[in-house]
């Protein structure tokens, strides 16, 4: 009985490295139809980008981060841990439209530094703001379809749009590559912290280097063991995924029409 519990914890545990796709897993609306998800998110995000306008930016960043919470089951840290990396690159792409850089002093606001001036106007930070309120609607929009849709849907979906299959093959691969890096990364880090190998910040970079190279080595080695894997269960060339019947229900393409409808509206502030 022990045994089978930490087995069930080292699956869960595996599973959470997995990261979007843990959550995409055992999301609430994961048995919603996949091409309806997808669809759905994709013409949430154009409208989006079309329409370029704050409101319905602010709107779908709240619609969407709610399903997102509570369809998908996320908790909020949680889901602020998963966002957090764009919204830094977006505040630091942003500060860059939002401040000027000057040799003489401009704008309705400045800082004068030792070599230049550093200004600011009200219309850029609108500009800027509305930049990020664009961009974070579409991130919601792009999370919403990720956490709700595992990665073998999304091929399925792919493949009855007739991309090309070497395509879609090689983007799944690499995606489920990624996490089997990222365990064995993990492993290494914590082999090497065990054995005081962040001591001091020399230590920690010749750490760094052996770790890279390590996980150099141990990834053309995991490739080979899972290639070997592949072709002993029959892989010969094209992954084929059980695909479950998942009808779309008309209060879903209704809901998706009215949620068109009000981002209209609000573009045109009615």
């Amino acid at each position: 009985m022990k045994k089978r519990r930490l087995l069930g914890h080292q699956h869960t545990h595996f599973y959470k490295a997995a990261g979007i796709d843990y959550y995409a897993c055992q999301s609430r609306i994961r048995h919603w139809n996949g091409c309806y998800k997808v669809c759905a998110a994709v013409w949430i995000l154009i409208l989006c980008l079309i329409l370029d306008h704050p409101w319905v930016s602010a709107f779908v960043i709240l619609t969407v981060g709610a399903i997102n919470l509570i369809g998908n089951g996320v908790s909020f840290w949680e889901y602020l841990s998963l966002i957090k990396v764009p919204i830094a690159f977006l505040v630091m792409g942003c500060g860059a439209i939002a401040f000027g850089i000057s040799p003489d002093p401009k704008g309705d606001w400045y800082i004068r530094l030792p070599w230049f001036f550093l200004y600011f106007t009200v219309e850029a930070f609108i500009q800027a703001a509305e930049l990020f309120l664009k961009a974070m609607g579409a991130i919601s929009v792009l999370y919403l379809m990720a956490l709700s849709t595992p990665a073998s849907e999304i091929v399925m979906v792919m493949r009855k749009m007739h991309m090309p299959k070497l395509l879609t093959e090689l983007m799944y691969m690499m995606y489920r590559f990624i996490f089997i890096l990222t365990e064995v990364h993990s492993n290494l880090k914590t082999a090497a912290i065990s054995r005081l190998g962040d001591a001091d910040f020399r230590t920690s970079c010749v750490t760094f280097g052996k770790i890279g190279a390590n996980l150099l080595i141990l990834s053309l080695k995991k490739a080979n063991t899972y290639y070997d894997a592949m072709v002993s269960r029959g892989y010969d060339g094209e992954f084929f995924f059980w695909e479950e019947e998942k009808p779309v229900r008309i209060w879903q393409i209704l809901s998706l029409g009215l949620y068109t409808v009000v981002l209209i509206c609000l573009e045109r502030n009615l």
